[in-house]
């Protein structure tokens, strides 16, 4: 993905502020102008947990608070800072990098999650990314389940200039993968983008189709997928964490995309699932515009989470 522009870092403190103003004011009102004492830091604790950052993230963070020395002449700022930089070091060695430009050409790409996680967007805001970046962009629309998923990912492809294969419902998704594959080698695609459906109801039958789409990839290329990215919808809050478990026990993921997180106050709900993944985060997204979908930096979301203004990158 290309850098995030500036008038994305201000929506992405304005996406997260449902969370931000809910955990920094209880924050301010407990911490600012007081010793911290072992009350104030039970009293963290539990905001944190609220905030849905998890019982074990919170417990880190708030026992790293434990050293600081705040007093009397504290500013809500500061404390703010102090709080964005304990969450960051929570989730800085969770960042992770989605680059399907630097690898093997077709470079294939995966997309798994359950319905309504905005997997189908995310991919559409991918192809459009890439394409405007020069690359020959196939996508192919595996959720051959859902006639109205096909639909959405047709009109992504126009607006994004990228090129579609599809078949009708309730074809077999591996054998339009396989031929989506086969296409994107002959006619010398970059990348291709692959959806898949996300029906969790019928968990076992989800999880045999998308094992059966890997192993018909890899009779092709035994390195495809080259990317498995793992959408997830920060709105669900802790019922991400179960998802997670879901995918990542039964699928090789590779990475995750934690969507919506403008709609939500259970934006810190990336801490855990960051944590109790094996992947790391590589993109997140706070609204439906093509822009809005950008690679994951844990300062610059963990400013955004406590509610500090211009959260610098870098």
């Amino acid at each position: 993905m290309t850098e995030p522009k500036r008038g994305w870092l201000s929506r992405l403190s304005e996406g997260l502020s449902r969370t931000s103003k809910q955990m920094t004011d209880q924050v301010a009102q407990v911490l600012v102008a007081r010793p911290l004492d072992q009350t104030q830091l039970g009293a963290l604790e539990e905001m944190l947990i609220e905030a849905d950052l998890g019982p074990q993230a919170a417990a880190r963070i708030a026992q790293a608070f434990g050293v600081q020395r705040f007093g009397k002449s504290s500013t809500e700022i500061q404390v703010k800072e102090a709080l964005a930089q304990a969450i960051a070091e929570e989730l800085i060695p969770r960042e992770g990098r989605f680059d399907p430009l630097g690898g093997p050409r077709p470079n294939v790409v995966l997309f798994i999650g359950v319905n309504g996680s905005g997997k189908t967007t995310t991919l559409g805001k991918i192809a459009a990314d890439l394409t405007e970046r020069g690359a020959k962009v196939l996508i192919a629309a595996g959720d051959t389940f859902r006639a109205a998923a096909v639909e959405q990912l047709g009109v992504w492809a126009e607006r994004s200039g990228a090129d579609f294969i599809s078949r009708p419902t309730g074809a077999d998704a591996a054998g339009l993968a396989f031929d989506a594959l086969e296409k994107a080698r002959a006619e010398r695609y970059d990348v291709l983008l692959i959806d898949t459906a996300g029906r969790l109801q019928n968990k076992q039958g989800l999880m045999d189709e998308l094992t059966k789409m890997i192993r018909v990839l890899h009779k092709i290329d035994p390195d495809a997928p080259h990317e498995v990215l793992l959408v997830l919808d920060a709105t669900v809050g802790r019922n991400a964490l179960a998802q997670e478990n879901v995918f990542g026990n039964a699928i090789g993921v590779t990475g995750i995309v934690m969507t919506k997180l403008d709609g939500t106050a259970r934006g810190g709900v990336l801490v855990p699932v960051a944590q109790a993944s094996d992947s790391p985060i590589k993109l997140i997204g706070v609204g439906e515009g093509i822009d809005d979908l950008q690679p994951f930096d844990a300062r610059a979301f963990s400013r955004s989470l406590v509610g500090l203004e211009e959260p610098a990158y870098g």
